[in-house]
């Protein structure tokens, strides 16, 4: 079997490879990425060695490259992870959201059905290769906002509030106009907000590990009281994987973590995890970028605390809360998130500790400017 994965170079995108390699010894995995700011080939350093990957640098807008590919090798999935995916830059640039999150998703499904289709039916429907699928890759977000209680289910209506849920819910239309217009095999997932290696650092919970250990600020938006739901990465890219091969024809699957938390309560566990990692393993005081030693020739950690959370002006049609329901993969398909939380978020901070030359790569450069443009003058 042959798969496409676009925004392979991307977090989720690239614990997706690592899974599939890792289940998959025999698959062969073409992954397409633009290497914008999130999408960095040292993820995958270990990975492009292997004859089974071949790596492609394009944009999934861009029907030249698209065709090439498809021409080239028979693709079986399409796996499309490849989208601009933070609510903030969407605000600055909202356009650059639908080009690609929603033409860019477009080109891909007409790519795919030039390729994919074996004449026509009766019903002048066209008729599709045997075990082809294209399975786009969503969000929560598209749901809106919820209030303190209930949960987002596959039948929510979609009420997207920012530039960025609007462009990936205008993807998954289209998605879904090619399922029904068409007949086309596909399937949509939407998952909760994800954590785990490889995330790169303007999300909330490397972001707070990054300032954390640089001994910056912490920027919270508004008050802190945003709720999300968060999955750890691995278990996405396990559900994914069921769905892709499982999942029922034209379904839409929602993958929540049940792991429901404030954003500032969030921050402050974060806080406390690094402090005490600190405190009982000082071999890791050596990441601290702020050293101050004391008299007895120890680093100083007393300033790892809650003085560090900086609350700044809540940004533009921030969503108060988001929940999954994911009851329909879970009685479907057998799937559930396995990593709780106080689990997860250890195994994460501890990652981030043992992996600071990629932290420092992927930040470099035009990251830095836009934190300063985001949060500077806050």
């Amino acid at each position: 079997m042959t798969y496409l994965i676009t925004g392979g170079a991307g977090f989720i995108g690239s614990n997706f490879v690592k899974h599939m390699l890792s289940k998959y010894p025999e698959a062969k995995l073409i992954i397409l990425d633009a290497l914008t700011y999130a999408g960095n080939l040292g993820t995958l350093t270990e990975e492009l060695k292997n004859p089974q990957i071949t790596f492609i640098k394009g944009d999934i807008c861009d029907r030249q490259v698209t065709e090439q590919l498809f021409s080239e090798h028979t693709i079986d999935y399409v796996v499309n992870f490849a989208a601009e995916s933070h609510v903030d830059r969407s605000i600055e640039n909202p356009q650059l959201f639908l080009q690609v999150n929603v033409l860019g998703t477009q080109n891909l499904l007409d790519t795919a059905k030039k390729y994919w289709t074996e004449g026509k039916d009766d019903n002048n429907y066209p008729v599709w290769r045997k075990g082809v699928k294209f399975l786009q890759v969503s969000t929560d977000e598209v749901y809106g906002s919820l209030g303190d209680e209930g949960y987002f289910t596959e039948t929510t209506t979609l009420s997207p509030r920012s530039p960025y849920s609007a462009a990936k819910a205008g993807g998954d239309l289209i998605v879904q106009a090619y399922g029904e217009t068409y007949k086309m095999p596909v399937n949509i997932t939407r998952c909760s907000n994800n954590y785990g290696p490889y995330h790169f650092p303007e999300k909330l919970i490397p972001l707070i590990i990054k300032n954390i250990l640089a001994g910056q600020q912490l920027p919270v938006y508004g008050n802190g009281s945003n709720v999300r739901d968060w999955l750890y990465v691995g278990d996405h890219c396990k559900a994914i994987d069921t769905v892709l091969h499982n999942g029922r024809i034209d379904e839409v699957y929602n993958i929540g973590g049940h792991n429901e938390k404030k954003n500032i309560d969030i921050v402050k566990l974060v806080i406390k995890t690094i402090h005490d990692i600190m405190e009982n393993e000082p071999e890791y005081r050596k990441v601290l970028k702020k050293q101050e030693v004391l008299a007895d020739g120890t680093t100083d950690i007393s300033w790892i605390n809650d003085n560090l959370i900086s609350f700044v002006k809540d940004r533009q049609g921030h969503d108060q809360r988001y929940a999954i329901d994911p009851t329909k993969i879970s009685s479907e398909l057998g799937w559930l998130p396995e990593t709780f939380f106080d689990k997860g978020i250890v195994k994460t901070i501890y990652w981030y500790l043992n992996n600071q030359e990629w932290v420092e790569e992927v930040t470099s450069g035009d990251y830095m400017k836009y934190y300063e443009q985001m949060y500077g003058n806050r």
